[in-house]
Formats: C-alpha cells, structure tokens, sequence
C-alpha cells in the first residue's frame, strides 16, 4: 500500500509561490484565476502494516517531520496497490 500526503500552507500564511503562479497565468490571459496555494504531494510505500496503522504511522510521520504544521496543513489518503 502507499501513502499520498498533501501538504499546503495553512489559509492564513502568504504564499509568495501561489502569487507568483497567479501573476504568471494572469499574463498569459487566464484572469479569471482568484488565488493560487502552492503545496507538495509526497508518495511513501507502505508495506508489512495493516491500513490501521498506516493511517497512524503516516499522520506520525506528518507531524513529525512531512509538514510545518505551524504554517501548513496537511491530509492523507491510503491506496492499496
């Protein structure tokens, strides 16, 4: 099994990257862009753990280390296969 993790700055934190994105799109006509959150999707094989457990290892390891949970956020989801 493995692990998709998504990780983006929390709502109330700049994102100088989503606001550069933004400007880029706007200048190349896509206006009707509001807003842009840059974040990063981090995939991590799993194996030998039940889903159970791969659901409280992979939230260990987002605390930990995965994310800045002081300006990020973040979620997961578990796949089989």
């Amino acid at each position: 099994m493995k692990a998709l993790i998504y990780v983006t700055p929390k709502p109330s934190v700049l994102d100088p990257q989503g606001r550069a994105v933004r400007g880029g799109l706007h200048s190349l006509g896509y206006r009707e862009v509001e807003e842009v959150r840059v974040g990063k999707v981090i995939e991590v094989a799993l194996s030998g753990i039940g889903r159970a457990e791969a659901e409280a290892r992979v939230r260990e390891m987002c605390e930990k280390l995965l994310a800045n949970t002081v300006i990020e956020q973040y979620r997961f989801e578990i796949v089989e296969g």
